[in-house]
């Protein structure tokens, strides 16, 4: 009997289409195609038993241990597999596809024997659609195909010619194949996926193997060269750099959140979303991350995409959404899988996304401040967009003071959320400095009176004079973490004593043991039953504002104990249980962003330090409250 593996146990691989995530005993447990956000082709993820899955496993021994890491700065996966008769090694990887897109997409499963024999056991069951649609199998002598009404996939085999012998059974099991390879010290053997092929099953060549490596091995390598990080923890940097590479659709430089649906964030709970979408609120501060990173072409992408979402939005009534499909088109409507049970039986399992409806404000700034992030490492937008811009802007100005669902996205209705007014203060404070930087035309009189009412409105309503805090919303007592970044976006001093006083708020009622709570659903409703783990992303950002505010070794410590929440891998989903579990979808984009952020401003402002760095540690700020 399969049981549900956790989510933690799970690497990610893929061609800046779509992505796989594989789990540390061999099984390939989530695939969409031909995109991100298609419907799945394996999603035992989401249902153990009706959603499909790909394992290759050692078979018929006993007291297996598994070890799995990535090909050093690559997201090359390697599983490997350690028995008292000998060890094995799976290697999983998808050639990168390039810029157009394509329903072709190839997942190469090698495996080979180090040392002694192993006998590896092979099943491939897909389910399309999600587990909706039937499927037919035809069987051939070099593998399989599997067709469904509208997709089908192909499973070629693969050998090497000029390895030992090997012996091979290949059977049908029920809708699927299962296979038996036996294979002596220094054998290889593998099957490729394929979507989109319109051949029969072949023989894979070892040409085509080492190639279709080497080409994937070297691209990774050669794009994450261009990073300049040189920092103190440059293999968790580079990994996240790589991981948010991965949650790239090259066709349009969208930047999806994760690439997974329907992972809870508290495990029997409802709390249950899809990610597989592009927000304009990770594109903009991947921005910022990429451009600290000197990964500048890859941030004019984002910014590409981002300036074109502009573009479109000018004229409408609401101007941009803030929430896309991977090719721009907002047909994102929510419905539950009714069939499926849910990972660890959370239900619903949604799929699309009812958020895209909702009124979130902080976009606005979230967008210009990655346009004026960009603009001073040269990346200057076009003269139309510029004019795109000026309408987001004076939108803006007239509309910033209504009632929005905020960055949480909550669904207990509209309120004045602070941090809402927040960012739309840096949306027009951002958009004035560009204007004034380049001369371009815009009504900076209207632009600085709105900036000015929202600056006025923030510090006369948005503090708690009894809670002597910033808080989530007007007119209530509730903390939130995303006022974290308030002294980062330069809204107010890190030494202000208002801010001083929030943050020691935030340390003893949001923080445990390092980990930081987005808010109190207690507290706040938000229209959702149930709780939730800590937020990864916060957590990183409680990590910026210790060391801004000076409180620079609990800045460490808080950061190094981050780290250790990471998977065997270096990576993190959207939250974090009280047992360290991953929760949410995963990766997550907003955790590996925030994650860099952090390691940059900490190395900044060590570096700035007088000390070891330079001097003894004590002498970078006194230890705080870290041990709730």
């Amino acid at each position: 009997m399969r049981s549900y593996p956790f989510v933690e146990s799970h690497g990610l691989i893929g061609d800046l289409q779509t992505a796989a995530l594989i789990a540390d005993d061999g099984t390939l447990n989530w695939f969409c195609a031909p995109r991100f956000d298609s419907p799945s082709i394996f999603a035992g993820l989401l249902d153990i038993n009706k959603g499909g899955f790909f394992r290759i496993a050692p078979h018929g021994v006993g007291n297996v241990r598994t070890k799995q890491l990535y090909l050093p700065k690559t997201p090359i996966l390697i599983t490997r597999f350690l028995t008292p008769e000998g060890v094995g090694e799976l290697i999983d990887f998808m050639p990168v596809v390039g810029d157009v897109a394509t329903d072709c997409h190839r997942i190469f499963r090698l495996f080979h024997v180090v040392r002694g024999t192993m006998r590896f056991r092979i099943d491939c069951q897909p389910r399309f659609n999600y587990g909706r649609d039937p499927h037919e199998l035809q069987m051939y002598t070099d593998g399989a195909v599997f067709r469904s009404p509208t997709l089908s996939i192909t499973l070629h085999r693969v050998r090497h010619h000029d390895q030992p012998p090997q012996e091979v059974e290949i059977e049908r099991d029920g809708d699927g194949v299962r296979a038996f390879v036996t294979l002596r010290e220094g054998a290889i053997s593998g099957a490729l996926v394929e979507t989109g092929s319109t051949g029969p099953p072949r023989l894979i060549q070892p040409p085509e193997i080492h190639s279709m490596y080497e080409q994937t091995r070297d691209f990774w390598r050669n794009w994450l060269g261009g990073s300049c990080y040189r920092g103190r923890w440059r293999e968790a940097v580079e990994r996240s750099a790589l991981t948010l590479k991965l949650l790239t659709y090259a066709p349009t430089g969208a930047l999806i959140a994760a690439p997974t649906a329907g992972l809870p964030e508290q495990i029997g709970g409802a709390r249950n979303w899809d990610y597989r979408y592009a927000w304009i609120r990770d594109a903009s501060w991947s921005v910022t991350s990429l451009l600290g990173l000197g990964l500048t072409e890859e941030a004019r992408r984002y910014l590409q995409w981002l300036n074109d979402r502009i573009c479109e939005a000018a004229g409408r009534e609401t101007p941009l959404h803030h929430l896309y499909r991977v090719d721009g088109s907002t047909d994102l409507d929510e419905h539950a899988l009714d069939h499926l049970e849910g990972y660890r039986g959370s239900r619903p399992v949604r799929i699309g996304n009812a958020a895209a409806d909702q009124l979130q404000l902080d976009i606005y700034g979230e967008a210009l401040g990655a346009i004026h992030f960009a603009d001073a490492y040269g990346l200057r937008s076009s003269y139309h967009a510029w004019l795109n811009t000026v309408k987001l802007i004076d939108w803006l100005c007239e509309h910033w003071d209504r009632p929005d669902e905020g960055i949480w996205e909550t669904r207990g209705g509209r309120k004045d959320f602070t941090f809402g007014r927040l960012m739309s203060w840096v949306a027009v404070d951002r958009a004035i400095r560009l204007a004034q930087r380049h001369g371009a035309p815009a009504e900076i009189d209207l632009w600085t009176t709105a900036r000015t009412r929202i600056y006025r409105q923030i510090m006369s309503r948005g503090y708690h004079p009894a809670r002597r805090a910033f808080v989530q919303h007007y007119d209530s007592d509730v903390l939130d973490a995303a006022l974290l970044t308030m002294p980062n976006l330069g809204f107010i001093s890190p030494d202000d004593p208002m801010w001083q006083s929030t943050l020691r708020a935030i340390d003893d009622e949001l923080v445990s043991d390092s980990l930081v709570y987005r808010y109190n659903p207690t507290a706040s409703p938000d229209g959702l039953a149930g709780n939730e783990g800590t937020f990864s992303m916060c957590t990183f950002w409680y990590v910026e504002a210790l060391a801004r505010s000076g409180r620079v070794y609990d800045a460490m410590i808080a950061f190094e104990k981050m780290l250790t929440y990471g998977t065997h891998l270096g990576l993190f989903g959207e939250e974090i249980a009280p047992t360290g579990e991953q929760l949410g979808n995963f990766p997550q984009a907003f955790s590996h962003l925030a994650l860099i952020n952090a390691a940059i401003t900490l190395d900044h402002i060590m570096d700035a330090a007088p000390g070891p760095c330079r001097a003894p540690l004590e002498t970078l700020g006194e230890p705080g409250p870290l041990s709730k």
